[in-house]
């Protein structure tokens, strides 16, 4: 996009918008900041274990006559071995075939028959199962869960068609787009020991030797009671909601306890490069870098150097390759905080049409050694900070959002550390931001990764990979 010219008279109406933008932004800050008592989690969660293991985090929301309730397996991508993979996605489309009590379809056409929408997601730690509905109809989808939970009917008349349901969304979102294979590529090269080098989707091999007697394998050992939890947010009384929770998982024995994750990522001890060809119109380019989760102290530093190097037009990556030099459409940063085990710091941008790669990734790397270089001014940083806490609370307004955030959380490491984040970010300064970039974005922990375009047809997907979608 490029900056639209003002006229005189525009001019002074357009520094009253920004400067009323910039004051709306101050406002949100201090709201936020001030009130981070009222807003704890911790002060209005319900947290309830049954016996046999199954959890449930409660959360009274009574701004609208609806809620959202999540069911969340300990199980995604980083369970699965090579050979193995895309079990877990496989098995979230199957949990849509019925039940020994539910034929096919059936769950989907209930809920939406009492005003609901449903869906799900797999990701690399875990599958999560969603509805939202009226909060007088919630009892449909917990009925509904409690039964998927153990009384899956995998019959192979349904497998072997979903299965090429699979293939066919693995080929429209993954092999015929040129970026999500390069980016497929990129974490393959990135992890050498850690299964999250494994795609969630699956590799096309593993897909196609895929047999019921693996999924059913899949199932029995992660969709048990102790291996999952439920998050629910709305309009209910957390006593009565989880009482009747509780009437219906009870009943479901407890599992045995799937086995762990053991795997370690050893420290990487050089650059590393992949190529990429394929069809497509422009070049691309990707730098990864290891970095530690939301467990490190350098977290919230990492998470703010995200902001000032991506977080909207004013940020370095922006101003500098898209609007100055005009060398990207797009340039962007990425880390990867909540995920179970430490995982990628990612910039990336996608060239302008006549820009080679090459010159593209110079460009993005004088922008990674300007920040681990010198620190960001202090007025960068306390914008990058309004702009994190801004979105944290208005993101408060999503019933959907604060249950994600809650099942995101507990996946990770406990629901509780939610409400240590905005605390986090307020103590970050420019010299934290500058040292973890000295730290962590250097050549020795760095894979890059490149796309070569090569002539495209029609058909050719140019996009960024929209996430896991059922």
């Amino acid at each position: 996009m490029t900056e639209v010219a003002t006229s005189r008279r525009d001019r002074h109406s357009s520094g009253m918008r920004r400067s009323f933008a910039a004051l709306i932004a101050l406002l949100v800050l201090a709201s936020a900041r001030l009130g981070l008592a009222a807003t704890l989690y911790a002060d209005k969660v319900v947290e309830r274990t049954l016996d046999n293991g199954f959890r449930m985090l409660l959360l009274e929301d009574h701004k609208a006559p609806v809620a959202v309730v999540q069911i969340w397996y300990r199980v995604g991508s980083r369970n699965e071995v090579p050979g193995s993979t895309g079990l877990s996605h496989l098995l979230e489309h199957m949990m849509f075939k019925g039940t020994t009590n539910h034929g096919p379809e059936e769950y989907s056409q209930t809920i939406s028959r009492n005003g609901g929408n449903e869906n799900a997601f797999t990701a690399d730690d875990a599958t999560t199962y969603f509805a939202t509905l009226a909060a007088d109809r919630v009892q449909v989808e917990v009925d509904f869960e409690a039964d998927r939970m153990r009384n899956l009917k995998l019959d192979d008349a349904l497998f072997q068609p979903e299965r090429q349901v699979v293939t066919e969304e693995r080929r429209l979102r993954t092999d015929n787009n040129p970026i999500a294979s390069m980016f497929e590529s990129l974490n393959a090269t990135t992890f050498i020991a850690h299964t999250y080098r494994l795609p969630t989707i699956g590799w096309p091999s593993d897909i196609a030797a895929a047999t019921r007697e693996d999924l059913q394998a899949h199932y029995d050992r992660y969709y048990q009671p102790n291996n999952a939890f439920l998050v629910a947010v709305g309009d209910f009384d957390s006593k009565a909601f989880g009482d009747m929770v509780a009437e219906r998982f009870s009943p479901i024995p407890r599992g045995a306890d799937p086995p762990p994750v053991r795997v370690k990522e050893p420290p990487q001890d050089g650059p590393r490069r992949v190529v990429v060809e394929k069809p497509a119109k422009l070049p691309f380019v990707a730098l990864q870098y290891h970095v530690p989760n939301l467990h490190s102290p350098d977290s919230p530093a990492l998470e703010v150097l995200e902001a000032v190097l991506s977080n909207g037009k004013s940020s370095r990556l922006y101003q500098e390759l898209v609007h100055k030099q005009r060398v990207a459409l797009d340039a962007e940063a990425g880390y990867d905080r909540t995920a179970i085990d430490d995982k990628v710091f990612t910039l990336s941008a996608q060239a302008q049409p006549g820009v080679q790669v090459e010159r593209l990734e110079h460009a993005l790397r004088e922008q990674i050694e300007a920040v681990r270089k010198t620190a960001p001014s202090a007025e960068e940083v306390t914008r990058a900070k309004s702009q994190i806490e801004a979105a944290f609370v208005f993101a408060q307004d999503s019933m959907f959002y604060r249950a994600l955030l809650l099942g995101t959380y507990e996946i990770v490491g406990g629901w509780k550390q939610i409400d240590e984040y905005l605390p986090s970010i307020e103590k970050v300064g420019p010299a934290d931001v500058q040292r973890v970039a000295a730290k962590y974005l250097v050549d020795t922990n760095q894979t890059t990764g490149t796309l070569h375009p090569l002539p495209t047809s029609a058909t050719t997907v140019e996009q960024m990979p929209t996430g896991p979608v059922r």
